[in-house]
């Protein structure tokens, strides 16, 4: 295993200056925006609006950190939610087989939070009817709005190990604060994941009717949250393996307290 796990990233190293296949990549997600390629994909029956490859590498993310909490901001139809308590399903079933006890369902200690500030009726009936139900709690309300970061904070408190998505709204202003308001209690060894950094290489043109845009996006607060933040680093061999990803730039690894 070590030999082929030396080839993956012997062959990732190279994707990182293969210009040719990253100009192809940008131009492919570049075309299928307008179109709305993500949003084609479900996730065990719930709209997921992710790429594959991001959807991937978040697979990846959780199996190797193994986390008790993750905590994502925007819910949409809640497919990400399902996804991530499917991921925490898999690990307990795993943490079963490998110590021969039973394990409830209902009774996991692993848990996603969603956070929005409109969580439709719709769908949060289609949510809470899905059989990972048990494991996804939602709160409704602005990620930073101050009553909502201390909830959060506040269920955070009771776990060791929490991984961290942001996918709301993408200004810059509201993604620095959400970075602020939760970053923080990602874990050390865990992420903290900031969606949609892939707005600041689109053209204006293909983000019509919305506040953020090139110059005002997800990837500007990364850039100005790492100023001030050296607790966290990009891990640039995610987006390098990836190519084709909305998150660029995004997968914050957090390296020290």
């Amino acid at each position: 295993m070590t030999d082929f796990t030396n080839e993956v990233n012997e062959r990732i190293a190279a994707l990182s200056v293969n210009t040719e296949l990253q100009e192809i990549s940008a131009a492919f997600l570049r075309a299928s925006t307008a179109p709305k390629y993500c949003y084609n994909f479900a996730w065990q029956g719930r709209p997921i609006i992710q790429y594959p490859q991001d959807i991937v590498a978040m697979q990846e993310l959780i199996w190797a950190i193994k986390p008790d909490l993750i905590i994502e901001t925007g819910i949409a139809h809640g497919g990400s939610l399902v996804f991530s308590a499917s991921m925490l399903a898999q690990l307990d079933l795993c943490d079963a087989i490998e110590s021969g006890a039973t394990i409830d369902p209902r009774q996991s200690r692993r848990k996603v939070v969603g956070i929005d500030i409109d969580i439709r009726a719709h769908n949060r009936a289609a949510i809470e009817a899905h059989p990972m139900a048990s494991r996804i709690r939602m709160l409704q309300g602005s990620s930073t709005d101050p009553a909502i970061v201390e909830q959060v904070r506040a269920i955070a408190a009771d776990y060791r190990t929490v991984l961290v998505c942001l996918d709301s709204n993408h200004t810059h202003d509201h993604v620095l604060a959400e970075l602020e308001a939760y970053a923080g209690l990602t874990s050390v060894g865990s992420y903290c994941v900031v969606f949609d950094t892939v707005v600041d290489e689109l053209p204006k043109e293909l983000i019509p009717d919305r506040p953020w845009g090139p110059g005002d996006n997800p990837k500007t607060a990364v850039w100005a949250f790492l100023k001030t933040h050296p607790e966290f680093a990009i891990d640039a061999s995610i987006h390098d393996k990836l190519q084709i990803t909305v998150a660029r730039d995004g997968y914050l690894r957090r390296i020290k307290h």
